[in-house]
Parts: structure tokens; sequence; C-alpha cells
């Protein structure tokens, strides 16, 4: 295979995962860096063979002579408006002067299609973003995969481990998509190398609520996990409201009350992906929650 991917953000966590799953594939990839980067990861990098470009962001000639005779340019940022907005944009119009026909943006994320300017910071640049991408002469695809199943065991706090119960907000019924980032990656590959791709593709490595949680968590550890519910979504939005005030100035990518929105989105139910397009490559072999928590260990790691 000849074709040559570009990967913005490839030192981050998921943008290495993009980088290793296409190199998988005997694609070229090439990965464009911060001129402060830590040397050891972009030295990793070398070591896979991908061709690095250390430049500066804000700098479009540098960006366009990374981008010629690029495939596709995949956007694996990670930050507030002056990344997913100024930077992004300098990135994308470095593509289509380059003449790169294909672009995937940094949306990896719910599926924000059917939520309200003002519900969710985060998603709001991105749809921010977008406006601008659609009215440029370049393919884009956006990959929505829900939230990643990752964060079951970091910062989402679904599964609350010590107390042996699971925190839900509203209705317990409510389906949540979620998605490893190794599957994230693995899907991201084939979008970059696939020449045919519609506007939006939809992917769920598991779709599950409250209750299926609780009954996984039950089976998998032997003991009695129950449900909590702190209250409605109305009165979860009213704490959204007071943890944004008392923290309005903060420049955190994911402060409490962000972290809040993500949460009353996904069980608020209208994030919900209807329509997956899981099975579109046949070379994703998606985890399931169960099989997450497994490899995680809960038993050892997480209950008391």
């Amino acid at each position: 295979m000849n074709k040559i991917i570009l990967v913005a953000g490839a030192t981050g966590n998921l943008g290495h995962k993009i980088v290793n799953a296409i190199l998988e594939k005997g694609a070229k990839v090439r990965a464009i860096v911060r001129q402060e980067t830590d040397p050891e990861k972009i030295a990793q990098l070398k070591q896979k063979g991908v061709e690095i470009f250390v430049i500066d962001m804000n700098n479009k000639s540098e960006i366009t002579n990374a981008c010629r005779g690029v495939d596709c340019v995949v956007s694996a940022l990670s930050g507030l408006r002056e990344v997913i907005i100024d930077t992004q944009k300098t990135l994308l119009e470095a593509a289509i002067e380059a003449k790169v026909p294909r672009f995937i943006p940094s949306d990896y994320s719910l599926d924000f299609t059917n939520l309200e300017h003002g519900e969710n910071r985060n998603l709001d640049l991105r749809r921010e973003f977008h406006k601008y991408l659609e009215n440029v002469p370049i393919k884009a695809t956006t990959i929505f995969n829900g939230a990643f199943m990752d964060l079951l065991t970091a910062e989402m706090p679904l599964i609350l481990f010590k107390f042996k119960r699971i925190l839900y907000w509203g209705n317990p019924n409510i389906k949540m998509d979620l998605t490893t980032t190794f599957n994230v990656a693995e899907f991201t590959a084939n979008v970059a190398l696939d020449e045919n791709t519609p506007r939006y593709l939809r992917v769920a490595g598991d779709s599950v609520n409250a209750n299926d949680v609780r009954k996984i968590m039950s089976e998998i550890t032997g003991l009695t996990f129950g449900l909590f519910s702190p209250g409605g979504i109305g009165l979860l939005n009213t704490i959204i409201k007071v943890a944004k005030f008392f923290g309005k100035n903060s420049k955190d990518l994911y402060p409490a009350w962000q972290g809040m929105q993500y949460m009353r989105d996904m069980m608020e139910g209208r994030a919900v992906i209807n329509s997956h397009d899981n099975d579109r490559y046949n070379n994703v072999d998606w985890t399931s929650v169960k099989e997450f928590l497994i490899k995680e260990n809960v038993n050892s790691k997480y209950i008391e």
C-alpha cells in the first residue's frame, strides 16, 4: 500500500494509537509535531518509521509543505478553542492548499448533531468547527463513537467501585454508547484509507444502560452491585450551572462541570447512536463493556 496519511496529534493517547493502526495496515504515516514536543515521543515515532515534521502549528506554509502528496489528513488534536478552532482551521486550510483530498476532524465523541448550542462546551467547539468545515472544498468524515470506554475505570463516575453502585441520572434504562480508544483508532485507520466515506460515521463498541452495567459488574465480581440516583436530569442541570459559575474561568479541558455535561448528554438520551456503522469494516474486533472490565481486572484493582 502506497497511501500516505498525515496525523496531527500523533504523540497523544489516541493519536499514537491511530498511527499504530495505520502502520499495521501497511500505509505510510507522516506526523506533524510542535516544536516543544517531548523528544522521546518523537524518537518513538521515528523508530516506527513515521516521517516527522517538527513545525510551528500556527505556520500554515510549514503545515502545507508537510501535507503535500498526502492522501488524508487525520486530526487527533485535543484542546479548547485555540486548538479545536484555531489550530484545526490552519491545519484544514493547509490541507486544502496542498490539495489533500480528505480530512478527518478531531471529533471522536458523542453524536452531538441533536444537541443544542450551549449545552456542552467541548462539543460546541466541534460544532463550530463543523460550520467552517462544511463550506470548504475538501471531503470530510466525522467519526462519532460515543464516550471512550477507557474512562469507565478512570475519570467517568459511572461505576462507583468503592460503594458497589452504578450512578445514573434520570432513567436507568437509557442506552449509552461506549468505545475503547483502541477500537476508535482501528476504525479511524480504516476510514483514513477508505476513499468512499460519507460525511458521518457512527460506531460503538457497546451500548449499555445503568442496569446493564450493574448486572455486568455483579457477574464479574460475584458481588451485588446496586443503582444509585442522586436525582433527575433537571437537578443535574442545576448542579452543572452552579459548578460552572464557580469554575467559569477554568482553562482545564475537563473541569468537573464539563464532565457533568457529558454525563447529562449521555443519560438524557439525545446523543444515543441509533444506527451504527460497526460492520463497515470486518477487521475491527469490537470490545464490549464486559470484556473491557474483565481485562481491566476490576476485582483486584478497584473492588476493596
